[in-house]
């Protein structure tokens, strides 16, 4: 997500770690106290000023003083700045997330990054409670910085209620923001590409969103041998419980201790099932299934439990017919840690084990009634900007996006910068991107400035060419130069 960006990568920016120096506080000549405006200026802006013009609540410019100290320049640990070589990167993951989702028909929609804790919190125990950035506003409410987008979506889902046409085929793309362990990959706050299909109960909705992910795959030259699909289904999970008589009310609970099968030792997954309230027997026998990798073999073991499994048969199917049956492979272990899921889950995975899950999602029918709207069978899943440039940079597939500017226009006399103006402004006019020498520089520096951001064109204003109403153009590639009108610049 570049000669410049592959050593300034978008995710792991190497960190600037020089502080900036602002002069330090001189002592004070007498023990006087300093004056309340100094000492809170947060309270000094609630205060009516001295011509009492003041707005109660207004903030006001801070006082002028040199007690600053140095500041740390590096951004709060976990989040990164975008300089443009970062800023290009960026775009270009965009581009390609917006491009997916317009070729499979999908409308791109958005919510506010400060949402209500409430909408985050509702699921007890799941790890994304503890990871909140939440705090309490001047209004006295409870809010927090999204840590994912499907409940903002399922919250205007209810707000909009009967007057949406389903089903809705919806893309997001949006900052969030969680309090976790930072490791390669992962970070406090990321990018997320979700797609969701609202409406449709089939599993062909969950076929179409794994084909979406492929494509995007595809178009940034991934294969299948370099990642590939775990899918599952809750399901499975519920048909175990059921038969061992486990409630119900344990069933996300169980679902969070599960997802942690590979990032912890077995041993520990046991010992935590047991504390949650799950017998030994049902322990046994659900590591027994989660160890499955073949869907016969699981449909041996669950007997006649059919709709365990004809949900992930039939996206099998679907699979080989979108053209990804290569891509995906059943594993009984993936369950996803959200508590809202109800079906069939997956998460892509870099064949490589070198790197986290790289996407995840499934099916959340059950999702809006926890809001109090009515359940609309509903699926989707996340996609996080940080881990794809990770495997694209381990592939080597770092696109090398430079800056390009079609035109740069200069004076070649200071008498003619308003004449610069007026070529600058018919250029944009006519949609050309165009670089304004705006100070007195050598040609050298032009022509250097020109090979730095890659200019197509050297537009000269000189004067004998102007006064015939005429620029000289000169073509970078080929180093052709000729005059031309300006009524005829193109």
């Amino acid at each position: 997500m570049l000669s410049a960006v592959s050593s300034s990568l978008l995710i792991f920016h190497k960190p600037f770690t020089r502080a900036l120096r602002l002069p330090l506080p001189k002592p004070p000549l007498t023990p006087n106290p300093r004056p309340l405006s100094l000492l809170s200026p947060a309270a000094s802006s609630l205060t009516p000023n001295a011509t009492g013009g003041g707005r109660v609540g207004a903030l006001s410019p801070a006082p002028a003083t040199d007690d600053l100290q140095k500041i740390d320049v590096n951004p709060p640990k976990g989040t990164r700045d975008f300089p443009p070589e970062d800023m290009r990167l960026r775009n270009w993951l965009f581009y390609n997330f917006r491009e997916v989702s317009r070729l499979f028909g999908f409308e791109e929609v958005d919510f506010p990054v400060l949402e209500t804790e409430a909408l985050f919190i509702r699921k007890a125990g799941e790890e994304i409670r503890d990871q909140l950035y939440c705090f309490e506003d001047r209004g006295n409410r409870r809010v927090a910085l999204r840590p994912e987008l499907t409940p903002s979506l399922a919250r205007l889902v209810i707000q909009k209620g009967k007057s949406l046409s389903l089903p809705l085929k919806w893309f997001a793309v949006g900052q969030c923001w969680r309090y976790e362990r930072m490791t390669r990959g992962r970070r406090r706050e990321h990018y997320q590409w979700n797609m969701d299909i609202i409406g449709v109960p089939e599993v062909t909705a969950e076929a179409e969103l794994i084909s979406s992910i492929v494509t995007f795959f595809k178009r940034l030259g991934i294969t299948a041998s370099d990642v590939g699909f775990k899918v599952s289904s809750r399901k499975v999970l519920q048909e175990v419980l059921r038969r061992y008589s486990i409630p119900e009310s344990l069933f996300g609970k169980v679902c969070i201790i599960i997802d942690k099968i590979e990032k912890i030792p077995v041993d520990d997954i046991k010992n935590e099932l047991k504390s949650a309230g799950v017998s030994e027997g049902a322990i046994e026998q659900l590591l027994q299934i989660l160890s499955i990798k073949s869907l016969t073999k699981l449909e041996e073991v669950l007997g006649d439990a059919r709709e365990a499994v004809a949900d992930l048969k039939q996206l099998f199917s679907l699979a080989d017919k979108f053209g990804y049956s290569e891509w995906i492979q059943f594993d009984a272990s993936i369950v996803r840690g959200l508590a809202y899921y109800t079906g069939i889950v997956f998460e892509g995975f870099d064949r490589g084990g070198k790197l986290r899950a790289i996407c995840g999602g499934g099916r959340y029918d059950r999702l809006l009634s926890t809001f109090g709207g009515d359940d609309i069978p509903a699926c989707g899943f996340g996609f996080g900007d940080a881990v794809i440039v990770e495997l694209l940079k381990e592939k080597g597939l770092l696109p090398e996006l430079s800056l390009q500017v079609e035109n740069i226009v200069c004076a070649l006399d200071p008498g003619l910068k308003e004449a610069t103006a007026t070529v600058a402004t018919i250029l944009r006019g006519k949609g050309q991107s165009v670089d304004l020498v705006l100070e007195n520089k050598p040609l050298k520096w032009v022509f250097k400035r020109a090979a730095r951001i890659n200019a197509n064109r050297l537009i000269l204003v000189g004067e004998s060419e102007w006064q015939r109403g005429m620029v000289s153009v000169k073509v970078l590639s080929s180093g052709e130069q000729h005059e031309i009108k300006l009524d005829e610049l193109e």
